[in-house]
């Protein structure tokens, strides 16, 4: 092999090598590159402080709405143990997400006086909220709903006078006689909170 011939293949493997080493060095920034990208998405993920704490911020934004809407609204229910329609009634009113705890006092008539029900607004049975507002007789769950969201100025509380038939629990096949919820006032008067025309404008 002539000079010439010999120093072209010296500088041939000179080339190669350093092609070599590039190729080499490129994939090693390569494989480091993605180890910090991961290492970025897990710490992301499952260490970064700004991120947890937004995480834990939504959920317990999420379990606080989660608690109120689960709680139910609190009723106490006066009746007569033999009143049947008075038990339908707190059916449907549990049934629209209220608890009712059922009381028996020896006067239910002295119970709604000293409320505030006078005579002409009184029905078979009295439901009082935590707030002291009354409810009387066979008020429709959702104006219960209604009153306690608007809590009305001057006003005590609902009443349905008497027990028409078809309000809630005081159903009979499909007869409805319409009739109106009266909004009671502090002053011993009474307007009209809502006419039910029908039965199906009482869910």
């Amino acid at each position: 092999m002539n000079e010439r011939a010999s120093d072209y293949l010296e500088n041939l493997g000179r080339t190669a090598g350093k092609l070599v080493l590039v190729m080499l060095v490129g994939l090693g920034l390569s494989a480091c590159s993605q180890e910090q990208t991961a290492d970025a998405g897990k710490q992301t993920e499952a260490g970064n402080p700004i991120a947890a704490t937004a995480d834990t911020a939504t959920m317990a934004n999420v379990t606080s709405t989660a608690d109120m809407a689960s709680s139910p609204v609190q009723l106490d229910v006066y009746k007569d143990p033999s009143c049947g329609c008075c038990q339908f009634w707190v059916d449907h009113a549990e049934q629209a997400g209220f608890q009712a705890s059922i009381i028996h006092p020896e006067n239910l008539n002295l119970e709604k006086m000293q409320r505030g029900i006078a005579p002409q607004f009184q029905s078979c049975h009295t439901s009082v909220s935590a707030e002291g507002y009354v409810f009387e007789g066979h008020v429709p769950a959702k104006l219960v709903q209604q009153f306690l969201q608007e809590q009305p100025a001057d006003a005590i509380g609902l009443a349905v006078p008497g027990m028409p038939l078809g309000s809630p629990g005081m159903e009979l096949g499909g007869r409805f006689t319409p009739y109106d919820v009266l909004l009671l006032k502090k002053d011993g008067s009474a307007e009209v909170y809502q006419h039910i025309a029908s039965a199906a404008e009482q869910f």
